[in-house]
């Protein structure tokens, strides 16, 4: 499957304002399940310089600065993304790993520390993930499934374009949110059982099908012997190719598609657009 997009975000102001550096995480990842054949960004007003890196998660990141006022801040991206995983599942994992809570071998365990932690999760989540482990009988993957179809039966989807991800006990209290407050409660369940979950921005090609295309949210848990696989509890799915992952990490605001901040006493509003083109082939 083949996925062209075109994104364009627009923030403007109230008057004129002084723009700190920015990130931008627009670049799709490279791997040998989803391989960006094109990909180009405009910025405007241009940067006064600009620096390429690979972030600390792996994420192909740009970092701009710029020199005088602005009313306006336009970010356009086009790229072209060949998805290759037609099948989620293809691993394998020998039974001493499939028992919760999960564990991993030094030095991964320390690798995947940040990943893991759960001091930040209430006991409502704690309580949640405990029910849903012991009805999986604490099996890892049966764990993954019903978690993903519990929350996409249960929680009423809602789209938020703005604002960070609700925590994960609001999110289980009000039993909605957008597909980021999704995200962040499934990977608080997940680190409650000791399995490595990270948020996840990108795109997915349902979107396509729809009146409105947005940036979607999903997550990913790192499994033995599998790695980095993704499950989207607002589809109920597991991920394959219909979706191409931009930015991830154990943070949502680490995984931003984009992140910085102005000075200047005025109000700003963000306006966005998103073309897909899916071709099956």
């Amino acid at each position: 499957m083949r996925i062209t997009v075109e994104h364009s975000t627009i923030y403007r102001y109230g008057m004129a304002v002084y723009l700190d550096p920015h990130t931008f995480r627009l670049r799709p990842r490279m791997s040998s399940t989803q391989w960006l054949l094109t990909f180009e960004m405009q910025i405007v007003p241009t940067p006064s310089g600009t620096t390429e890196c690979l972030d600390q998660d792996g994420n192909l990141s740009l970092y701009a600065w710029f020199e005088g006022p602005t009313t306006e801040l336009s970010v356009r991206s086009r790229f072209c993304v060949q998805l290759y995983r037609e099948n989620p599942f293809d691993f394998f994992i020998t039974g001493g790993s499939l028992q919760l809570p999960l564990w991993y071998s030094d030095p991964l365990s320390a690798a995947l520390a940040p990943y893991r932690r759960d001091a930040h999760v209430g006991e409502s989540v704690k309580q949640f993930a405990t029910a849903l482990a012991a009805g999986a009988q604490s099996n890892l993957l049966s764990f993954l499934i019903a978690l993903n179809r519990q929350i996409f039966q249960t929680f009423r989807p809602i789209t938020r374009l703005e604002g960070p991800p609700w925590t994960s006990d609001l999110t289980l209290s009000l039993l909605e949110g957008s597909c980021r407050d999704l995200a962040v409660l499934f990977c608080d369940a997940c680190r409650v059982m000791g399995i490595a979950a990270r948020f996840v921005s990108g795109y997915e090609c349902a979107a396509s099908r729809g009146p409105d295309s947005y940036m979607h949210a999903w997550a990913e848990v790192y499994l033995p012997t599998a790695g980095w696989r993704g499950y989207d509890p607002s589809r109920g799915l597991a991920v394959a190719n219909e979706h191409v992952a931009v930015a991830a990490s154990s943070d949502y605001d680490l995984a931003a598609p984009v992140s910085g901040t102005y000075f200047g006493a005025t109000w700003s509003h963000m306006d966005t657009s998103i073309r897909m083109q899916v071709d099956q082939e």
